[in-house]
């Protein structure tokens, strides 16, 4: 039996512990939050991703589509809520017909059940829209993230894994042929106490923190992690029958996020975002979310700043749509015409842990870097969460060739 300390109690930590439990490992899972996803994880709009965006043959294109198959399948089993309603991709004018074609190319290559629509077809999934031509992708749904990590602890903990709330993980060392970590454990007085954890192995699952906890454990990470706070409304309650299923407009390809766009949500409603900014601290979720340990480091590393230099009218433009309600609203209403800041109310916003490189280029595809008896995922951004289970047996087979290595 091999014993495995995972650090992250998000959907790709979780998903990984169960399947190692299920296989019969000994596993423990810390976190420093009192609870399951409570970051990027808890804080998205809850897409099953069809695996329609990312470069053919990455990972993410592999484990997206085949995650959106297993996620679905997953939420059915176990009576977690999940709908697979299909979305719009839709191109508004004439200029962006070539990047909506190369959507549908990418659909063929992925694998991903899409066809083009006219704007009268595309009307009869969506009355409400305004399009020239649209993308229809079949597999694309709605699910409660949250509620499928609530099924994935309590396989972890009926298998006899445990998991261990309160924890804020200090870091490891690989000695001895044994993973020796420090833990300190919050108390109901809010004091501290040291714990150290001996494993076989290691797997941090660090979201927002990934590159730390890699420093922390004397792995020099591949990127570094810049956080982009993603901010949603939702549309006031007479305004969600304006639509029905998702609609995303054609992504930016100057910007490496996929624009406002408009979701039902499993439980009712329309979210309608996210923006992209730079966020203030790791888990900043509002601008007066400001650490500055967090900024310095930020703002310290050159990849930034080139990156800033690349995207400086997209950039300011996502900055404006912040600060700015009828900006945020005049963009959706390009999608749904209509739309006006006045139907829309604030709804939480997430994080997201965007690694970048010191060149300024974004780390496009999922990111795992080994270490003696360690794995660290440096970079899981959107589809991770859809393509959560699938990542998880990656890493159960990346963790075997750990180990072998260092038996050899």
């Amino acid at each position: 039996m091999v014993k495995v300390l995972v650090v992250g109690a998000g959907i790709l930590g979780l998903a990984t512990a169960a399947r190692l439990v299920r296989r019969g490992d000994e596993v423990i899972v810390v976190d420093k939050e009192l609870s399951v996803a409570r970051h990027q994880t808890g804080r998205n709009s809850g897409v099953i991703h069809s695996g329609l965006y990312y470069a053919p043959g990455s990972l993410k294109a592999r484990l997206g589509t085949a995650g959106a198959a297993s996620m679905t399948a997953f939420a059915q089993d176990h009576g977690v809520a999940v709908r697979t309603c299909g979305k719009l991709v839709v191109a508004v004018d004439d200029a962006e017909l070539p990047g909506l074609a190369e959507l549908a190319r990418r659909a063929v290559a992925n694998g991903v059940p899409a066809r083009l629509l006219d704007a009268a077809e595309a009307r009869e999934y969506e009355p409400n829209v305004a399009c020239v031509r649209a993308l229809r992708v079949e597999s694309t749904g709605i699910v409660d993230y949250v509620g499928v990590c609530e099924v994935l602890a309590r396989q972890i903990t009926d298998g006899g894994g445990q998991l261990r709330f309160g924890r804020t993980f200090h870091g490891a060392r690989t000695v001895g042929g044994r993973v020796r970590a420090r833990v300190d454990v919050t108390g109901d007085d809010g004091g501290t106490e040291r714990e150290d954890i001996v494993a076989d192995a290691l797997v941090v699952c660090g979201g927002l923190h990934a590159d730390r906890l890699a420093d922390a454990c004397n792995v020099v990470p591949q990127a570094r992690i810049v956080p982009f706070r993603g901010e949603y409304f939702e549309l006031v309650p007479d305004k969600a029958d304006l639509v029905r299923t998702l609609i995303y407009p054609v992504p930016d390809p100057r910007f490496p996020f996929l624009g406002v766009h408009l979701t039902t949500m499993i439980h009712g409603g329309v979210h309608a975002g996210p923006n992209a900014v730079l966020a203030l601290a790791r888990e900043g979720y509002t601008w007066r979310d400001v650490n500055l340990a967090d900024l310095r480091g930020s703002l310290s590393w050159p990849g930034l700043w080139r990156l800033g230099r690349r995207n400086i009218v997209p950039g300011a433009g996502e900055i404006v749509r912040s600060l700015s309600r009828a900006r945020f609203a005049a963009s959706l209403s390009r999608l749904v015409p209509g739309i006006t800041a006045a139907d829309l109310v604030p709804a939480p916003a997430g994080v997201r842990a965007q690694a970048l490189r010191r060149d300024g280029s974004l780390v496009d595809d999922f990111l795992v870097q080994r270490a003696d008896r360690q794995l660290h995922v440096l970079n899981a951004p959107s589809p991770a969460a859809t393509a959560s289970l699938e990542i998880a047996a990656h890493l159960e087979s990346e963790l075997d060739e750990v180990l072998a290595d260092a038996s050899v």
